[in-house]
Parts: structure tokens; sequence; C-alpha cells
């Protein structure tokens, strides 16, 4: 999702060039001790959410995308990538989502 926040207040962290995603991707991007899934939908809306599932901290960046959903490759525990809403069993804990948007060929995230 391309955020409308105030960029003073938000520290804009470079991922990777738009075009390393492709459209229905998902990439593992690490920053400061944290794991944060960055996607790109097929209508090219890029989003982020925490990286880990929270049902059993496995790397989300390693599930199946489609549409909206992502799936734990684990268990198969699903989130909206767009909301963070945990969507299916056994996850039951919502992911944190970031803002995101694309500058000069260039995917950020917000955080802060």
């Amino acid at each position: 999702m391309i955020s409308k926040e105030n960029d003073t207040m938000t520290q804009w962290i470079d991922v990777c060039a738009a075009d390393a995603l492709e459209p229905d991707d998902v990439i593992r991007f690490d920053h400061e001790g944290q794991t944060f899934a960055v996607y790109r939908t097929s209508d090219d809306a890029y989003c982020a959410t925490d990286g880990l599932c929270t049902h059993e901290q496995v790397h989300l960046a390693d599930g199946y995308l489609e549409g909206r959903i992502i799936e734990c490759p684990k268990h198969n525990g699903r989130f909206d990538i767009m909301t963070g809403a945990a969507k299916g069993a056994p996850a039951c804990i919502d992911l944190a989502t970031y803002p995101v948007k694309v500058a000069d060929e260039r995917v950020l995230i917000g955080l802060g």
C-alpha cells in the first residue's frame, strides 16, 4: 500500500528495486534485528507485514501468496497482507503492517 503518512514522522528504509519484486511475489527483508515480509500484488500494490507467522515464528516469505492472502509454509495459517488480519487457523493473532511507498523505482518501508 502507498502510505499517505507525513514523511517527517516516518523513517523510510530502502528495501529493494521495485522491479525486483514480481507481481504476486513476497520477499524477506531483515532490518535491525526485525524480519519483514514485503509483497507486490497482481495489481502492483506494494505492502509489508511482520515477516514471521504469529503461530510458530516461521518466515512468511517462504509461504504461498495468492491474491491478498499469504499462507504460512509450516501449518498453513493465513493472513491478509493488506490488513495483517489472521484469516485461518492455527494463526489467530494478526500481523503488524507497515506503510510502503515506491520512490525513484525503489521500494521503501516506513518505520517509526
